[in-house]
């Protein structure tokens, strides 16, 4: 031991370089617990981070699957909107035929109707002016018949020849104001 001592009084002591004896103990030291964490602790911290990886690989897998679905679901409903609008476009343009055929179908009918109103308006008036004429021949007549037989002094009871006076003078009549229609049509 003394030998020992005064070696290490000879050599000057370097703080930053610790002693041999030291060193290797503090090297076998550092294998066993290192060989130690290699066989226990590294195995498990190993499984555990490949587990992490596995997890967000599969989590990664899993959300590219779901944008994926997403996307496929995107461009469906892309799709069945497309198709709506197209299907609301057809609809508005078969209302809109329906419409206007309507419109026409109901334009005919009441021109239709129209047509019948004054078709019965003018078979009314004519049967009217008929009527109104028949009427007035006959009171013609009868004051006609009247203010002659006034004028004569004599009654004129006979029918035949009281219809036929009064004909005769309607006629003349009728074609006077027949004649001065036509006049009164070519001075225009």
């Amino acid at each position: 031991m003394s030998a020992l001592v005064n070696m290490a009084a000879e050599v000057p002591e370097n703080p930053l370089v610790p002693p041999i004896p030291e060193l290797v103990i503090g090297l076998v030291a550092f294998f066993i617990v290192f060989g130690f964490l290699a066989k226990k602790l590294l195995p498990n911290i190993n499984k555990v981070l490949e587990e992490r990886r596995a997890k967000i690989e599969g989590g990664i897998e899993k959300a590219e699957a779901a944008q994926a679905e997403a996307q496929q679901v995107l461009e469906d409903y892309r799709s069945q909107l497309a198709d709506a609008r197209h299907e609301a476009a057809r609809l508005r343009q078969e209302a809109q035929e329906q419409g206007a055929t309507l419109i026409a179908e109901m334009r005919a009918e009441g021109q239709r109707q129209r047509e019948e109103i004054i078709a019965a308006g003018h078979a009314q008036i004519e049967a009217d002016r008929k009527q109104a004429a028949q009427s007035l021949r006959q009171d013609v007549g009868k004051l006609a018949t009247e203010l002659a037989g006034k004028l004569v002094g004599e009654s004129l009871e006979d029918h035949a020849r009281q219809s036929r006076t009064i004909d005769r003078f309607l006629d003349e009549l009728e074609a006077k104001a027949a004649s001065d229609s036509t006049k009164a049509e070519a001075g225009r």
